[in-house]
């Protein structure tokens, strides 16, 4: 029974009858059955209704009539269970917007729009090279110098662009190109480089095209048929100006030696012409530690056809043009080699101690024919005899042994020391000797005097070494030993001297 009303009495009034109850509260039962009744229920029945049936969350499914009804196959319902549980639904984001990276936009290239900007404003700049160098400076933060660096070195040293091969592109097109460029320079060495100064401002400016120039000087040269004679001149003024300066490296120089411009005698003529300008700037010295550097020393024989590469040819043409420095920085670099072949031929004849008079013939047969002078030979001679003994290695002992060795040789040191610069050659060769290796640093000075007494070595020499042709290695302790000596040597002098003029 459910809990009485408690809303309007105490106590419920008595149930009717099952039959009655359900005559008034839904519909009765048999005959009357059909007629309506009344749907109010008295509240003091309330407690007497059933609980009403759950409320459904959608409405009852109505059944299809036989003849719509559609039947799958088993085969058709296994394939649609399969493919759905197969499809891998891929999650989708609403209200997203995916946004390109700018590193992965790709921007168009165009040169062309690139190469009228930069040659509208060379134009607007004119002659003056200090206002075209402000403008490249400032025109480096609007465009994008390292993406258009070809086309800006093209512009700024044949003023337009090049094709491949060197032609220009825009030759028909005089509004596409300019005059205020280095081809369209005076062929003068000042003028010239003052259009390099151009250049060394805008590198450093912007250190990133250092490299990109470095690669458009090779194309150029690579070009050298393309361009006129004069054309050619000024750009072997400028890059030989621009090598003193530290701007390019010597490397740039292995583009000379492609076969298209060596056969033609382009590479060499444009060499000299770029030599020239180099040591204008700078010394022969610098040109010459800047190819040994480079590993360039050996290779400027390539410069000439096959046919021509020898060492009195390439003498004979620098020699005309003026580079009589280079000419013999060649024979010595090519001598380099002979020596290293006739350094070890001695050294095997020492070893096995073949007789001096020997040893005499060979070395002066080999000087003939490799026109190689004294001072080098002496050179070479020192290092082999010295490499031809075991040395003690007793410091008290190695003195005594050298003395012994060099005396027996000192008769072939002797013949190929009649030269004031191959005795001082010989005394700095003894010294950087006795220098690296400590056990002979006490034997320096009695060495000297073996050499002067075995008529090696003359006075006039050892006093010029001691004064100011000695080297810094161990100058101190050596020229310590050698003052007794040195003095000794004065006095004699003095004394001869004094004899002299009083006979």
């Amino acid at each position: 029974m459910f809990p009485p009303f408690s809303g309007l009495s105490a106590s419920p009034p008595p149930c009717p009858p099952p039959g009655q109850f359900w005559e008034w509260c839904g519909r009765a039962e048999g005959a009357a059955a059909a007629a309506p009744v009344c749907q109010c229920v008295c509240p003091s029945l309330l407690h007497c209704l059933p609980p009403p049936p759950p409320r459904l969350l959608c409405p009852p499914r109505t059944a299809q009539p036989p003849d719509r009804k559609r039947r799958l196959s088993s085969s058709t319902v296994c394939n649609l269970q399969a493919n759905f549980m197969n499809k891998n639904q891929k999650p989708v984001l609403t209200g997203q917007r995916f946004k390109t990276r700018k590193r992965d936009e790709k921007e168009k290239f165009e040169p062309t729009v690139f190469r009228d900007t930069i040659v509208q404003g060379l134009n607007e700049a004119g002659s003056d090279l200090e206002a075209i160098a402000k403008f490249l400076d400032a025109t480096g933060s609007r465009l994008d110098y390292r993406r258009y660096a070809d086309t800006l070195f093209d512009i700024l040293v044949a003023g337009s662009m090049l094709a491949p091969g060197g032609t220009r592109i825009d030759d028909n097109d005089k509004t596409k190109m300019t005059n205020h460029c280095v081809f369209f320079a005076d062929e003068d060495h000042d003028a010239i480089r003052n259009y390099a100064q151009v250049f060394n401002k805008l590198i450093r400016r912007y250190k990133y095209l250092e490299k990109a120039f470095e690669d458009e000087i090779k194309k150029l040269l690579l070009f050298l048929k393309a361009f006129t004679e004069t054309e050619q001149t000024k750009l072997a003024m400028l890059s030989g100006i621009l090598l003193a300066n530290g701007t390019l490296p010597a490397t740039i120089l292995t583009s000379l030696f492609t076969d298209s411009i060596v056969k033609e005698g382009i590479a060499a003529s444009f060499a000299v012409k770029l030599f020239k300008a180099w040591m204008a700037e700078k010394d022969a010295n610098s040109v010459t530690s800047a190819l040994r550097k480079a590993n360039l020393d050996k290779r400027l024989l390539e410069l000439f056809p096959a046919n021509r590469q020898n060492v009195d040819h390439f003498a004979k043409y620098f020699t005309e043009a003026g580079l009589k420095e280079l000419s013999d920085f060649l024979r010595v670099q090519q001598s380099l080699g002979t020596r290293k072949e006739l350094q070890k031929e001695l050294q095997e004849r020492l070893s096995q101690e073949c007789p001096i008079k020997e040893v005499v013939l060979y070395v002066k047969e080999e000087m003939k024919r490799n026109e190689l002078p004294e001072p080098a030979v002496i050179g070479l001679l020192w290092t082999c005899v010295m490499n031809a003994v075991e040395w003690n290695k007793k410091e008290e002992l190695v003195a005594e042994q050298a003395l012994k060795h060099l005396k027996q040789y000192a008769p072939l040191l002797a013949v190929f020391s009649t030269q004031g610069q191959s005795e001082l050659i010989l005394l700095q060769k003894v010294q950087e000797y006795c220098y690296d290796n400590i056990h002979f640093m006490k034997a320096f000075q009695k060495i000297v005097v073996l050499f002067y007494k075995a008529d090696v070595l003359s006075e006039e020499a050892i006093l010029k070494w001691y004064k100011e042709a000695h080297v810094a290695k161990g100058k101190s302790v050596f020229l310590d030993q050698m003052k007794k000596f040195v003095e000794w040597l004065q006095n004699a002098e003095e004394e001869s001297e004094s004899e002299g003029e009083e006979n």
